[in-house]
């Protein structure tokens, strides 16, 4: 599905204007020592008018026949381009973990590479150090991967997801 960008976006956020919208869909997640599991996404990316973009993400975990069953991840934050063109993610989450997100948009497409610059944990928080992100537009959906570095492992892939623009 084509669609409009929106007049009111702050012209600093060009680079990021195909995320804008609200998208769903699935992915799967796991980790060394977990079983993976299949989950559904709903994002929503919008903005104000600041330079700035809204990221609301909830994750779900899908039983075998594919229905919910039951809450999974959740994040809020914020996309920023700098004026040197490097773009920032500020990411919270409800278990006490907060990271800040940096790289750059590849010039010829849709796609942002983005690795961490910091993480902080609160002091019950899961032990995590490290992660990188991929958004990407291809054939109308969002795709992203993460991986991530925790409980003394290094890099490792972790979740990937395939989303689609709704309403």
């Amino acid at each position: 599905m084509p669609f409009e960008l929106d007049a009111t976006i702050d012209p600093t956020l060009a680079p990021l204007a195909w995320m804008v919208g609200r998208w769903e869909g699935v992915g799967v997640v796991g980790y060394p020592g977990e079983e993976s599991r299949n989950f559904g996404q709903e994002l929503v990316i919008s903005h104000d008018g600041r330079p700035f973009l809204e990221v609301d993400s909830r994750t779900y975990l899908l039983a075998e026949d594919g229905s919910k069953e039951g809450d999974a991840a959740r994040e809020v934050g914020f996309f920023r381009v700098l004026g040197n063109g490097e773009i920032e993610l500020l990411l919270a989450h409800p278990t006490g973990i907060v990271e800040m997100y940096a790289g750059q948009r590849e010039k010829e497409r849709p796609v942002l590479n983005l690795s961490t610059d910091g993480v902080m944990r609160s002091p019950e928080a899961r032990e995590y150090t490290a992660a990188s992100r991929m958004y990407g537009l291809v054939d109308q959906k969002l795709l992203w991967v993460m991986d991530m570095a925790a409980e003394g492992r290094p890099m490792t892939s972790h979740a990937s997801a395939q989303l689609t623009r709704v309403g």
